[in-house]
C-alpha cells in the first residue's frame, strides 16, 4: 500500500511539471500592463504604466506567474536594484526589440511606437514589482483609419482603455488579442457578442494556464468528494464568490493597496492549504456537504478574487459591465471543470471505484497540495527565509 501511495504521489507531482506550471509564492506577481490610449486625428499617444525590468531581460511572461521563475529571473532582479537613471538607460537601449512585440496598426498601416518619456520610480524593495510610466507616440497616415494596439503574449496581458468626449472604452487583452479598431473621434465601441467571447476566453485563461491558485484549489475542492453535487455546490460557490469581489473592485467599492497584497496572497495559500488539510482529516468519501463547507469554500473564494481585484480596481469593463462580469465568470466556470474534467480522467475514472482510491489518490494528493499551499504561505510571510522557489 506505502509503494501505491508514492506511485501516485509521483503521479500528482508529475502532472503539476508536465502540466507547465510554476510553482511559487506569489499566484499574481506578473500583473497586467495599462495603456492609456489617446487617438486624434494625426497622432496616437499612450501612456503605459508596466513594469519594465522583465521586459528589458526579456522574460516571456505567458509563461510564468511569477519573474521568479524565470531562468532570467536574476537579471531581472539586477535591473530591479537599479535607480531611475540607469534603469530608464536600460529600457532605452532594449526598446527597439521591446516595441518589435507591440502591434499598433493604423488601417493597414503598421506604427512604430516611439517612446518619448520614461518615468521611473526609485528603488524600493527589490522583491516587489516596481511600475514604471512610459510615454509613447507615433503620427497617423492621412485619412480616418482607426488604431489597433496588443501586446505579443509574450509581453503579458494588457489593460487598454482609450477615453474620449466623456465616453470610455476598456479591454482586457490576453494571449497576444488585440484591441477593438479605435476612431480618431469618440471610442471603440465593440459588439456584444464580440465583449462576451472575449472575456469567456479571458476567465478561462484566468485558471489554465494563468492561475495554479485556481488549479490546486480546485484540485482540493475535487478530492473532497468523488461526486457531482459536493463539486458542484463548491465549485460554484468559490466562482461566484470569486466574481463577486471582482465585481466590488472594478465598481470602485473595495480598493486593495499594493503594500496589503503580500497578505492577501498569504490568505490565498493558507486557503489551498486549509481545504487540502481538510480532505486528509475527513472521514472518507461524502456524497453529502454541509453548509460548513460551503460556507468556507465561498469566504475563500472572496480572498482568491482580490488576488485580481488589484488589477480591476482601477479598470471598468466598458458600457457592457454587467455582460463582461458574466461572461467572466463563466469562462472562470469553465476553467474550473476543465481541470476538474482532467483530475477525474487521471484519478476517478481508473480508481475512483476503488477500495483503495482514498488511500491511493486522495491523501496523497491533498498532501502535495497542502505541502504547496503551506511552502506559499512560508514565502509570504517571510519564514521560508532562502529557500529555493519549486520549479
Amino acid at each position: 500500500m506505502n509503494n501505491l501511495r508514492m506511485t501516485w504521489l509521483r503521479v500528482a507531482l508529475a502532472l503539476l511539471v508536465s502540466m507547465g506550471l510554476p510553482i511559487t509564492a506569489a499566484a499574481h506577481e506578473v500583473q497586467p500592463a495599462v495603456a492609456d490610449v489617446t487617438v486624434d486625428e494625426a497622432r496616437v499617444e499612450i501612456e503605459l504604466r508596466v513594469a519594465v525590468e522583465p521586459l528589458i531581460a526579456g522574460v516571456n511572461l505567458s509563461e510564468v506567474e511569477d519573474t521568479n521563475d524565470s531562468p532570467l529571473s536574476d537579471e531581472n532582479d539586477a535591473l530591479r536594484a537599479l535607480p531611475p537613471e540607469e534603469l530608464s538607460a536600460a529600457l532605452t537601449e532594449a526598446w527597439p526589440s521591446i516595441a518589435e512585440g507591440i502591434t499598433l496598426r493604423a488601417g493597414e498601416t503598421d506604427l512604430v511606437p516611439e517612446l518619448t518619456a520614461v518615468e521611473v520610480p526609485e528603488v524600493g524593495d527589490v522583491e516587489v514589482r516596481r511600475d514604471s510610466t512610459l510615454t509613447l507616440a507615433a503620427d497617423l497616415p492621412q485619412g480616418d483609419e482607426p488604431v489597433v494596439m496588443g501586446f505579443d503574449a509574450e509581453l503579458g496581458t494588457l489593460i487598454i482603455r482609450q477615453i474620449a468626449e466623456g465616453e470610455a472604452y476598456e479591454a482586457l487583452l490576453t494571449a497576444g488579442a488585440l484591441s477593438d479598431p479605435m476612431p480618431r473621434t469618440g471610442v471603440a465601441t465593440p459588439e456584444l457578442g464580440e465583449v462576451i467571447q472575449r472575456y469567456v476566453v479571458s476567465g478561462f485563461i484566468h485558471v489554465i494556464p494563468d492561475g495554479l491558485d485556481h488549479i490546486l484549489f480546485v484540485l482540493g475542492l475535487f478530492f473532497y468528494a468523488l461526486a457531482w453535487r459536493p463539486l458542484i455546490w463548491q465549485v460554484t460557490s468559490f466562482t461566484v464568490a470569486h466574481m463577486l469581489t471582482l465585481a466590488l473592485a472594478t465598481t470602485g467599492v473595495i480598493t486593495i493597496p499594493g503594500d496589503w497584497m503580500w497578505l492577501v496572497e498569504t490568505i490565498i495559500a493558507a486557503s489551498i492549504a486549509w481545504i487540502a488539510i481538510e480532505n486528509i482529516f475527513g472521514r472518507g468519501e461524502r456524497q453529502n456537504i454541509g453548509w460548513g463547507r460551503v460556507g468556507v469554500v465561498f469566504l475563500f473564494g472572496l480572498v482568491h478574487g482580490l488576488g485580481f481585484a488589484s488589477v480591476l480596481s482601477e479598470f471598468g469593463l466598458g458600457q457592457y459591465l454587467a455582460a463582461s462580469l458574466l461572461a467572466f465568470m463563466v469562462g472562470l466556470e469553465i476553467g474550473h471543470f476543465t481541470v476538474i474534467a482532467a483530475a477525474f480522467l487521471l484519478f476517478g475514472l481508473p480508481l475512483g471505484t476503488s477500495p483503495i482510491y482514498r488511500k491511493a489518490v486522495v491523501i496523497p494528493g491533498s498532501l502535495v497540495i497542502a505541502a504547496i499551499g503551506v511552502y506559499w504561505v512560508l514565502n509570504r510571510t517571510g519564514f521560508a527565509g532562502d529557500l529555493p522557489y519549486l520549479t
